[in-house]
């Protein structure tokens, strides 16, 4: 991650920060070291679709798209072979940031700041190679992972957010803690109903063809959203039956 790093409080500096006329807050450094962890998650997948030329990146829920202009300008540009980015965002004000911001970093690739909700799948392209999505909040991660499976990405990385009461697994986990019963001290509970959501979004993956992974890509210093789900499409059959049973029991509550 160091290797990026830098770089990446540089560029989110001279993008973003410096434009507003202000410096780098703790804040902001907090975000540089997510978006420096996830550009080298970025490169071992495109190190991993090497045989592959002109790659996609689809940035989701991008905010100011800070992970899909770097990788751009850091990772995908060097490769010489038509690659490109699109992020995707609804909030207007973010998206006009991300445009010019993508005008100042001249990225050397084609790179689209799309004004659209992340749900929204004719805003999505068919097959990207690599789908981001850094702290895609609440129910937006269900949303990422139908899409991605919806128009067969190669490989997700996908962080999620906070959970609430409009994330899909939520209501089906809270009636787990009733049943249960879990006791209602609300860490306890918490922790168990985020459990639930976690391994509802890892079975549907799994069930969709996606060899993944979930791992810790910062410190929780950092944050507390620090898990990533790292997915790759490879569509082997009896992993995607054996993640449908466990899918259907998580479901069904045996």
């Amino acid at each position: 991650m160091e290797k990026f790093l830098t770089e990446t409080e540089q560029w989110l500096d001279r993008l973003y920060v410096a434009a507003e006329g202000a410096s780098l807050r703790r804040e902001d450094r907090r975000k540089a070291v997510e978006t420096a962890a996830m550009l080298v998650e970025i490169e071992r997948a495109v190190a991993r679709l090497s045989g592959r030329k002109g790659l996609l990146l689809l940035d989701a829920a991008a905010g100011k798209s800070y992970v899909g202009l770097l990788a751009a300008k850091l990772l995908l540009a060097p490769r010489n072979d038509a690659s490109s980015v699109v992020t995707l965002e609804r909030d207007p004000r973010r998206v006009a940031s991300s445009r010019r911001a993508a005008e100042l970093l001249e990225a050397g690739i084609p790179v689209t700041c799309l004004r659209a909700e992340v749900g929204d799948a004719s805003a999505w392209p068919a097959e990207p190679a690599i789908v981001t999505a850094l702290h895609a909040c609440g129910d937006a991660s269900d949303a990422v992972i139908d899409r991605a499976i919806g128009c067969r990405a190669r490989v997700l990385l996908l962080v999620p957010c906070c959970t609430g009461r409009a994330v899909r697994a939520c209501a089906s986990a809270a009636r787990r803690a009733e049943e249960l019963p879990v006791p209602r001290h609300a860490p306890v509970r918490r922790r168990f109903i985020q459990a639930l959501v976690d391994a509802e979004r890892t079975w549907r993956l799994e069930a969709a063809g996606y060899e993944t992974e979930v791992v810790e890509f910062v410190p929780p210093t950092v944050t507390p959203h620090n898990l990533l789900w790292r997915a790759r499409r490879v569509g082997e059959p009896r992993r995607m039956a054996a993640a449908r049973a466990g899918w259907e029991r998580l479901s069904a509550g045996g």
